[in-house]
């Protein structure tokens, strides 16, 4: 009988040592019911978020004026290339064989051209003679009238000929040109970034300029296509500096700088963009055609403010927003004030609004304008309540009325 006694005493014991020291924590570790940010002192940038592709500042597709077979290629993917320096070439036989063919046409014009000449100056002598005769008697005015026309006709048939021996000039001026087409040549100094042809394929320039070469003039030099929305774009201006990271380099952050911002809108399922131009310097050839760009345009930056965390300016009291119209630790009746408002703890841990004027935003921070705050007041940005029911929590069983 006496041990059970001294087996049930035991943990009663134990159960209220460890009651105990639960009330005891519990009464001196008075945690606040909030959390707080201070406010701060420091500079605030406003900017314009955006996304855009990398390119090349100018960017030169190279195609072939005639038709034929590429018979060789000068130059690959990423190669260095100068202006007027050969790239391509195509199967040169059938030019050729025109050019032949076009001086060949030259060199009978021109011997027609000789051919009527010859017969013009003889029309003209006999004319001449027919003239002298018809004052002697010797000849009808029949005679020299014929002659005349004779004449006549050889002048025409000279000008005649030395039309052709133009059109023959033409037509090999044409097949030269041809034939020098088929030497493709780089138009600008730059690196190639496509080749779209291989030796042996057919070019058919029949109807339109195929593309066989894509040329960067200048990857040290790219820009940033932008699309910025239109509600944005009122604060961005030409000149405004802009950074910009790339999935490629992620822990790398790149500048740039506005340089042009196109008028022509830019509309994908009701929503309207502005292409927004950022120059960037590509000096170490990290950036590549193509790559996506996460931009933040830099439209308005103040030094040296002082500055308010954002959560600070969504919070409300619970009481607030269930509509009661009072903020706790305020005294019955009082209206909560309008407008932009943070939440001060004071030192007794009781809130106090305080009403605040605002500027521009990073995101984070906010410009304090106005308002009765300093640099390191404790601003509330959200409630802590622990709902914990009976029993819950660090109390033993059976001992929630410790509690």
């Amino acid at each position: 009988m006496n041990r059970r006694l001294i087996a049930i005493a035991i943990p009663a014991a134990a159960l209220l040592a460890a009651g105990g020291t639960y009330l005891y924590k519990s009464k001196n570790s008075k945690a606040s019911p909030f959390r707080t940010a201070p406010v701060e002192r420091g500079d605030i940038t406003q900017a314009v978020s955006a996304t855009g592709s990398l390119n090349a500042v100018t960017t030169v597709q190279v195609g072939s004026q005639v038709s034929g077979t590429i018979r060789k290629i000068f130059v690959d993917f990423n190669s260095l290339v100068k202006k007027g320096q050969p790239i391509a070439q195509i199967d040169t036989s059938l030019f050729e064989a025109s050019v032949v063919q076009a001086r060949g046409g030259l060199e009978t014009a021109k011997a027609n051209l000789e051919k009527a000449k010859v017969t013009a100056a003889n029309s003209e002598r006999t004319l001449r003679r027919n003239k002298e005769l018809l004052k002697d008697g010797f000849v009808a005015q029949a005679d020299v009238d014929n002659a005349q026309a004779d004449y006549d006709s050889a002048a025409s048939q000279v000008l005649a000929a030395k039309a052709q021996v133009e059109q023959a000039k033409g037509t090999l001026s044409v097949a030269e040109t041809n034939l020098g087409y088929t030497t493709i040549h780089s138009p600008v100094n730059g690196t190639v970034v496509s080749r779209n042809v291989d030796v042996g394929q057919t070019v058919a320039a029949s109807f339109q300029t195929p593309t066989l070469f894509t040329i960067a003039q200048d990857l040290t030099r790219m820009q940033i296509d932008t699309n910025v929305d239109e509600a944005d774009i009122g604060r961005t201006k030409v000149g405004q500096e802009a950074m910009f990271t790339v999935d490629a380099y992620p822990e790398k952050t790149f500048g740039g700088k506005v340089i042009q911002i196109r008028n022509s809108p830019i509309v994908s399922q009701n929503v309207v963009t502005y292409d927004v131009v950022v120059k960037v310097n590509n000096k170490d050839l990290v950036l590549k055609p193509g790559m996506t760009a996460n931009v933040s345009i830099l439209t308005q930056t103040v030094r040296d403010v002082l500055k308010v965390p954002n959560a600070a300016l969504r919070y409300r009291p619970s009481d607030e927003r269930k509509g009661e119209g009072k903020a706790e630790g305020r005294p019955e009746g009082k209206k909560v004030p309008s407008g932009a408002r943070v939440y001060f703890l004071g030192k007794e841990g009781r809130t106090q609004a305080v009403p605040v004027k605002l500027g521009i935003s990073d995101g984070t921070f906010t410009h304090l304008l106005e308002g009765n705050l300093k640099e390191g007041d404790r601003l509330v940005t959200e409630e802590v309540r622990a709902n914990r029911k009976p029993g819950a929590g660090g109390g033993p069983p059976g001992l929630g009325g410790f509690r």
